[in-house]
């Protein structure tokens, strides 16, 4: 089941399945970060007007935008 960072809370974890189509130098940004496909996350805080994002993965935090995050695929884990 595909789901995109909006569909998690605080607390909930998910691995990336891949990316939707769109922006590729954004894609190749989040590539850069290290947000790969197969890598796990967990969504640590949501700004209270629900934007931006912060998750945790490979040792680090990371804050995106909803808007820009939604181009990745997740499964919950």
């Amino acid at each position: 089941m595909d789901l995109s960072l909006t569909d998690l809370k605080p607390g909930e974890s998910a691995r990336v399945a891949g990316f939707r189509a769109g922006d590729r130098a954004y894609r190749q940004r989040l590539l850069a970060m290290g947000v790969t496909p197969g890598v796990s996350l967990r969504v640590t805080r949501v700004a209270p007007l629900g934007d931006p994002v912060e998750i945790a993965l490979r040792d680090f935090t990371l804050t995106l935008r909803r808007g820009e995050a939604a181009i990745l695929r997740l499964e919950r884990i």
